[in-house]
């Protein structure tokens, strides 16, 4: 009985700082941290999709310094961004390990070696 409420607690802790991951870049450095010492593959799968998504919105700012056409694809990309943002979370919540839209799959690629 206790090494389930071990595993339970494993658990859970994965699931929080995949949680904390999505809440801002802050959050994101504090899960980073938190994980290096524990290293719960849920965690880093959530981890290395909020770094992508913490990079698309850099970029997206980064754009947006364009005149005109940049404002309209930084206007367009935010709702992109907080729709994959929101699936993420939620996937977090609910303990999947399912990649955001788009280019979630290619997060997983280009951050393996976190």
């Amino acid at each position: 009985m206790e090494t389930t409420e071990n595993n339970t607690a494993v658990v859970n802790e994965g699931k929080n700082i995949a949680i904390i991951a999505y809440i801002t870049i802050i959050g994101l450095i504090i899960a980073f941290v938190m994980n290096n010492d524990k290293k719960d593959p849920f965690a880093a799968y959530h981890i290395k999709q909020s770094l992508g998504l913490a990079l698309i919105g850099l970029a997206l700012a980064a754009i947006g310094m364009i005149p005109i056409l940049g404002w309209i694809i930084n206007i367009l990309g935010l709702f992109v961004l907080l729709y994959m943002w929101i699936i993420g979370l939620m996937n977090a919540i609910n303990e999947k390990e399912s990649a955001v839209p788009f280019l979630g799959e290619k997060f997983k690629m280009w951050f393996k070696n976190i």
